[in-house]
């Protein structure tokens, strides 16, 4: 299912990343909570949707990981009970990589996903992506300075976004983004009028080291335009997106 992992693992931090991994699969819960474990995460398991939403709603976790099919609550609706009251990143695995389960767990608020079975140093490389995402500050971006405007603030018609704080606001009201919603956006106020391309978003964004699957790019920017408006972010067929001043 996996393969040997890549090198030595890392010592563990003083306060370790903490992991909800929710699978059935009796096997592979085993094999990646050890697997997680070596590098360092701490991890607590569930074998089915329900229990997960249990486990979750104790709090603490820096990190879901939802396999689609589960008994009792499946993955894409534990996801969206998820996200019903957190922000937390969410990576969800389907062994149907091609199928409606991937669009749909986008569509549920997850930010990444992966298809089983998958390597080990590729399940711990999204899952670093993810953390990143969480920990992300413009400063520390390789990306291009955001625009200076109205000192921190930058402002697109009724949407504003506070780029020392990390908060959006449309019309004054306070707007939530998951980590990679915000980046995304983040992407999109440092370039606006400028067509960037889905493979440079999956780049800057996903930290996708090849060429990946358009579609968490697509299923993102939905999200994005239904929390700012339809009109904020534009189609260029055959290209990208380009964010409207």
């Amino acid at each position: 299912m996996s393969s040997p992992l890549p090198g030595p693992a890392p010592a563990a931090a003083p306060h370790p990343v903490r992991v909800l991994l929710v699978e059935d699969d009796d096997l592979m819960r085993r094999s990646f909570a050890v697997a997680l474990e070596r590098y360092g995460y701490e991890v607590a398991v569930a074998a089915d949707g329900l229990a997960g939403l249990e486990a979750f709603r104790e709090g603490g976790f820096d990190l879901l990981i939802l396999d689609v099919m589960l008994p009792g609550l499946d993955g894409i609706g534990l996801c969206r009970r998820v996200r019903e009251s957190s922000l937390v990143p969410v990576l969800m695995m389907s062994a149907r990589g091609d199928g409606l389960d991937v669009v749909a767990g986008l569509e549920a608020g997850a930010d990444d996903y992966v298809v089983k079975p998958v390597d080990t140093y590729v399940l711990v490389a999204r899952i670093r992506s993810l953390l990143r995402r969480a920990t992300y500050t413009p400063a520390a971006s390789a990306a291009p300075e955001l625009p200076a405007e109205q000192g921190e603030l930058l402002t697109f018609g009724e949407l504003s976004i506070d780029t020392s704080g990390l908060e959006v606001f449309v019309s004054g009201a306070p707007v939530a983004l998951t980590p990679t919603e915000l980046k995304l956006l983040l992407a999109f106020a440092a370039h606006p009028g400028v067509v960037l391309e889905r493979h440079t978003l999956l780049r800057d964004v996903w930290e996708y080291g090849w060429d990946g699957d358009s579609r968490v790019v697509d299923l993102c920017v939905q999200r994005l335009r239904k929390k700012l408006g339809r009109d904020r972010i534009e189609t260029v067929r055959g290209f990208g997106y380009k964010f409207r001043r």
